[in-house]
């Protein structure tokens, strides 16, 4: 499936009403081991003794891949053994709660949907599932199907160091590796239908750092700790829109090969592209420059569902009924699309540009709590911060673009003052570098940051991560929610509880 035909992705718990569609996934999947597709009975097995273990992902609604895992006592693991062992000869008798290893027992991706690694969502979701379960790790057997091609003369081990040094390419191996999966044995006789690995496979085990021996399991829930990545973006000359979106793209990439949840971009990021109507007048210009705004929202759709991570467009012009505004858009990685407005041009925006102020304000839900964003020198009017906390917000996000210190020490210091005062963190990215070539924007100025509330599970400054001034780079940073919920309740201060509501209130109008 082209990534542009893409409307909705989505990760479900697998039910029993799915299971004709998964039939036909596996069957697509495994053509080469037709006796390895599920039966119903089995399927129905699997939900009933471990519901968090069956997921699928959905692609407009239809079954596209699929994860089934049991949980097992880590001594079976650590032992040679074999499909049907591990698996109690497919009746899934071996799965327990008292167990500490989350063990996958089938992994496939339909064909059709192959490339946009969907695989990698499957085995973070595996990831996530084991921490929050507070398991000790991840095993199971590995296929390696190119392995017949090699095994008048190599022996397994030797296939394996062979793929582990990149002498040799197996599809299946290798993306498990570059999914943090270790080889650390080999199992013969582990799959007897699977005549392309020659029966065998290969353990492969990922270590969950967080485990505590005696601390009990809870259920899984969404993310708590949430990766952020802000992109500084330096200014340049691009040739055209695919230019931009070229850089755009390796910017997506490398974050989301940090495995971060978000990619923060600035606000007028690609304004390099009104070079090529520089002729024009200023108000001119940024409207030839809205014409790329559809396409810029559909390519990020797409690679916030290609690429499994959240992305926070920055900002760009939008001309709706001949007004011009300055928008931007969170696309999910699920594929779904919300868009922001500016609420506040800056002078300058209003004379050069004769842009308006747009009349939205709200918090989004995300796979990693509820997000707000507001653009540049909309964070430096309190009352907006303040109604997305009141929805809920826990992470605020603010695109920005400034030319001076000055500017962007308002846009700084507001910023970190919405931390504190909200209890949330806040992340704000901007642009560096200049351009000569397009009026009205020759300078820029950043230190992209990102900031936390003031108490004791904080840093004292109330900066958690901060880049380096005026210079290209993407900058990574954890934030923990549930350091935000206990600050609500045990805080030193309560700045959202104490507020004298009695006295005063904040309500947005319409």
């Amino acid at each position: 499936m082209k990534h542009e035909n893409i409307e909705n992705i989505e990760l479900k718990y697998l039910t029993l009403k799915d299971y004709p569609a998964l039939r036909a996934t596996m069957e697509a999947s495994y053509q080469s081991m037709p006796h390895v597709v599920w039966e119903e009975n089995q399927i129905k097995n699997l939900i009933k003794k471990f519901p968090e273990g069956q997921v699928v992902l959905k692609v407009n609604d239809e079954i596209a891949a699929a994860a089934l895992a049991i949980i097992v006592d880590g001594k079976k693991v650590d032992r040679h053994h074999t499909y049907d062992s591990i698996t109690g000869k497919e009746t899934f008798s071996t799965h327990t709660n008292k167990g500490n290893v989350l063990y996958g027992i089938d992994i496939f991706v339909h064909p059709d949907f192959r490339g946009m690694k969907l695989g990698r969502r499957l085995y973070e979701y595996r990831r996530e599932l084991c921490e929050q379960l507070n398991l000790r790790g991840i095993a199971f057997g590995g296929r390696m199907p190119n392995y017949h091609e090699y095994s008048d003369e190599l022996t397994p081990r030797q296939y394996i160091d062979k793929v582990s040094s990149k002498e040799i390419h197996d599809p299946v191996l290798n993306f498990q590796i570059s999914n943090d999966f270790r080889p650390t044995r080999i199992l013969r006789n582990y799959l007897p239908d699977d005549k392309r690995s020659e029966k065998n496979a290969i353990l492969m085990e990922w270590d969950n750092i967080y485990y505590e021996e005696n601390e009990e399991r809870a259920l899984y829930s969404n993310k708590t700790v949430v990766r952020l990545g802000l992109i500084q973006w330096q200014m340049r000359p691009y040739a055209n829109f695919e230019d931009v979106m070229e850089q755009a793209e390796y910017f997506i990439n490398t974050l989301s090969g940090y495995r971060s949840d978000f990619a923060l971009f600035p606000e007028y990021f690609n304004a390099p592209l009104m070079a090529d109507y520089n002729h024009l007048s200023e108000a001119e210009a940024i409207r030839k420059l809205a014409d790329y705004t559809e396409d810029f929202k559909i390519r990020f759709s797409e690679l916030a569902v290609q690429y499994n991570i959240n992305i926070i467009t920055g900002s760009m012009p939008e001309v709706i009924d001949e007004t011009l505004h300055n928008v931007g858009f969170l696309c999910r990685r699920d594929g779904s699309i919300e868009r922001y407005e500016k609420l506040h041009p800056t002078p300058d925006e209003e004379k050069a540009w004769g842009l308006q102020g747009g009349s939205k304000i709200e918090a989004f839900d995300t796979d990693c709590g509820k997000v707000g964003i507001l653009i540049c020198y909309d964070v430096e009017f309190p009352e907006l911060g303040r109604l997305l906390a009141d929805q809920g917000m826990d992470i605020l996000f603010v695109p920005f673009l400034t030319d001076t210190k000055n500017g962007y020490s308002r846009v700084r210091y507001c910023a970190q003052a919405r931390a504190i005062e909200n209890e949330c963190y806040v992340a704000i990215a901007g642009s560096v570098g200049n351009l000569p070539k397009v009026h009205n924007m020759d300078i820029q100025y950043s230190q992209s940051m990102v900031f936390t509330p003031c108490d004791f599970a904080f840093p004292a400054d109330g900066i958690k991560a901060a880049s380096t001034p005026n210079t290209e780079m993407i900058l990574i940073e954890d934030v923990d929610l549930d350091l935000l919920l206990e600050l609500h309740e045990q805080g030193s201060v309560k700045n959202l509880k104490s507020r004298r509501l009695d006295l005063y209130s904040l309500k947005k109008k319409g």
